[in-house]
């Protein structure tokens, strides 16, 4: 099959490649993380999925690739990859086209390797100078309009981390780097994106000549193996390098042969003094699919975290959007409520906006006053998921062999080295504090352990925490990680 197919068969085909599936995982696995998805295009051998959220872009391709490209093989036994990327307000990502060309005379000569055709997404809004290079500048993923540094509400938790992103579009603007590379990192939700896309906004908008390239990583990897698969890589490698400013979202994404091209990437654009700032969820150390010289130059840039927030930033963001709102639908947010979620949704930037809209759509549909008790029957899922947070085992060994660079299978072995051994007993203290498993079931999920192995850890941790201040704010660190 290829992109020329008709539309109907490419249903038909997903169709029975859904069903298959359903069959083989049940429908309760099937609701969860296949029935969101979408069949794009079939390019040679690669089956190109979508989904709505990048969790589950990067869960299904981590987790039931395999499983998905069996049930493709039934139909399409050619059928090599399934490669899964966002999609973005009900659209996909764009496709690649190839350059068009004319045909050639017979004594024409040889043709030249493929040339890379920079796709542009119909969701950027960014004008371009008509005289620019065709292909100098690419949208890539879509660009939200309302991500501004004038709808960005500032305090303690992000200020430093909205002063350099206002310095890095300033000094962009004017063919000036202060920092470089820059790497933003925090937790979900916590205003990483709206400040790449407000620097993309302010930069595009004092010169609007200026290449800018705004990619989410999982966007970049499609870029590549795409161009890879369509034989134009060099022309994609070049394209890149020639940018004023590459904004990369959602680090942590980024795998495989991507990860090591971003390097190279990353150390043309410095040694040509081009603008680099990208954002992560968590430090450039604990990026372990990246090699170390290319963590070893993002932490040599300026990194600059963001944390949680606190009750008077959540207060500052409610109030905005209230007053958005207000502005909008002429409805009327009184003090109590805007404290009220305040105070109640304590999760993330964007759990707020969306309380703010759940209860502009409340009363737009039933006609029902903004009150707290409004409020309270409205937002009761967001405040529920937050206190009745469960943390699984299986989560602690992720993120402490992610934290301590152990692989799980140690921290499950009978290796009694001091590198393994101290994080091996974290884990326990952990599983103790943060899970209501028993010590016998504990000892269990750690590789057949008994109990009084994980009782003697757990008293060994409690006895180190007393002695060591360091190691109990890591702890505590590590505790705030899997209870997010």
């Amino acid at each position: 099959m290829t992109t020329s197919d008709s539309g109907e068969a490419q249903r038909e085909l997903w169709n029975r490649v859904r069903a298959r599936i359903k069959t083989v995982v049940g429908v309760d696995v099937f609701t969860s993380w296949f029935a969101s998805l979408e069949l794009e295009e079939i390019v040679d051998d690669v089956a190109h999925l979508s989904a709505p959220t990048r969790f589950l872009c990067s869960w299904v391709q981590s987790n039931y690739a395999e499983r998905i490209l069996e049930a493709f093989r039934q139909d399409l036994p050619e059928t090599g990859r399934i490669q899964v990327t966002l999609r973005v307000n009900g659209q996909a990502r764009p496709r690649f086209t190839p350059v068009a060309t004319e045909a050639a005379p017979v004594d024409a000569p040889a043709p030249q390797p493929a040339s890379y055709a920079a796709p542009v997404s119909s969701l950027a809004r960014f004008p371009r100078d008509t005289a620019a290079t065709k292909g100098d500048a690419l949208s890539g993923s879509a660009i939200d309009p309302r991500m501004t540094f004038d709808s960005f509400v500032a305090g303690e938790a992000n200020e430093m981390a909205f002063g350099v992103a206002k310095q890095i579009a300033n000094a962009a603007a004017n063919n000036t780097v202060t920092f470089n590379p820059v790497y933003i990192h925090s937790t979900v939700g916590l205003g990483k994106s709206h400040l790449l896309n407000a620097i993309a906004h302010a930069v595009q908008s004092a010169d609007a000549t200026k290449n800018i390239v705004y990619l989410t990583a999982d966007h970049f990897m499609y870029h590549f193996i795409t161009a890879v698969q369509r034989q134009s890589a060099l022309g994609f490698k070049e394209w890149l390098r020639r940018v004023d400013l590459l904004l990369i979202d959602d680090m942590q994404f980024l795998q495989g042969k991507s990860a090591t091209e971003f390097g190279h990437t990353l150390g043309t654009l410095l040694t040509g003094a081009k603008q680099v700032v990208v954002a992560g969820d968590a430090p450039p150390r604990d990026l372990e699919m990246l090699d170390e010289r290319v963590r070893s130059r993002l932490s040599g840039g300026l990194v600059v975290p963001i944390s949680g927030f606190d009750l008077e930033l959540r207060r500052a963001i409610v109030q905005r959007r209230a007053d958005q709102s207000t502005a909008r639908y002429g409805m009327h947010f009184p003090t109590p409520v805007i404290d009220y979620i305040s105070r109640a949704v304590i999760s993330h930037g964007r759990d707020l906006d969306g309380a703010v809209n759940r209860l502009v759509a409340a009363n737009q549909l039933t006609g029902e006053l903004i009150t707290v008790p409004l409020a309270e029957k409205t937002l009761g899922d967001l405040i529920r998921s937050r206190e009745a947070r469960r943390v699984r085992i299986e989560d602690i060994l992720r993120i402490v062999s992610r934290h301590y660079k152990v692989p799980r299978n140690e921290l499950l072995s009978a290796r009694r080295s001091r590198d393994v051994v101290r994080p091996r007993q974290i884990a326990m203290f952990l599983a103790k504090a943060l899970t209501s498993r028993s010590l016998p079931e504990i000892g269990r999920r750690f590789g057949g352990r008994d109990h009084t192995t994980v009782l003697h850890s757990v008293r060994k941790v409690e006895s180190m925490i007393k002695d060591d201040v360091e190691l109990g704010q890591e702890i505590e660190l590590l505790k705030r990680m899997l209870e997010e």
